[in-house]
């Protein structure tokens, strides 16, 4: 015999045959246990450097790299290690800045808008700038443009063709040096040779710098 929810005896099972009540079948139970979550994986830590890392810069020259090679110095990146430059200390080339009146005349006939107003200068002594250190850069001291090189062609006389920054002069580890035109408005010459912007080449003893209307920096040993 079946009960009703009422707790009635009751000879029916669709409706209570006391009370009226509609009957039911037994409550099923409730699971009070959820269906089992997928638990998150976790996540791979990145090999590489992290975005917020700064850019790798060359050991010469320190200029951020952008290949295998350093485009201003020429720096291998590619070599066993990172690799440490040495200090440059002493003074083993110098450079002597001065006069070439025969480059001037070169300059004039070549021509130009500016050709009119450069004029060679009647007496320019020689002045000698010792090498050292791993950057030296040639050209004209400007407060405005906050520059300083190391080797300042403002003069007097100062030779109007001539970049507030020029040419660079990069130490190496070895003691040697190279030369590199960053991008100068009139140009820079090696021993008459002008030079690509940003591509370096090796000086020495004897070489000759031409750049501006008439300034000559030759190159010398030094005193160690």
């Amino acid at each position: 015999m079946a009960t009703c929810p009422q707790g009635h005896a009751s000879g029916a099972d669709d409706y209570c045959d006391t009370c009226g009540a509609q009957m039911a079948g037994p409550p099923q139970p409730v699971s009070h246990h959820s269906a089992p979550q997928p638990q998150p994986q976790p996540q791979s830590q990145s090999q590489g450097p992290a975005s917020g890392q700064a850019a790798e810069s060359c050991p010469v020259c320190q200029t951020p790299r952008a290949g295998q090679f350093c485009e201003v110095c020429g720096h291998d990146y590619s070599g066993s290690g990172p690799a440490v430059p040495l200090p440059v200390t002493g003074a083993r080339y110098e450079a002597v800045t001065g006069a070439d009146r025969t480059y001037y005349e070169k300059v004039i006939a070549e021509g130009g808008p500016d050709a009119a107003r450069m004029a060679f200068p009647p007496y320019c002594p020689e002045r000698s700038f010792a090498l050292h250190g791993e950057q030296v850069r040639i050209g004209r001291r400007s407060r405005a443009r906050n520059a300083s090189p190391e080797i300042d062609l403002t003069g007097p006389p100062e030779d109007p063709g001539v970049s507030h920054l020029h040419a660079v002069l990069l130490g190496r580890p070895d003691g040697s040096w190279l030369l590199v035109d960053p991008g100068s408005s009139n140009g820079t010459q090696l021993n008459g040779r002008p030079l690509t912007v940003n591509v370096p080449v090796m000086i020495g003893p004897g070489d000759r710098i031409h750049l501006g209307a008439w300034t000559v920096i030759t190159i010398r040993e030094g005193t160690p």
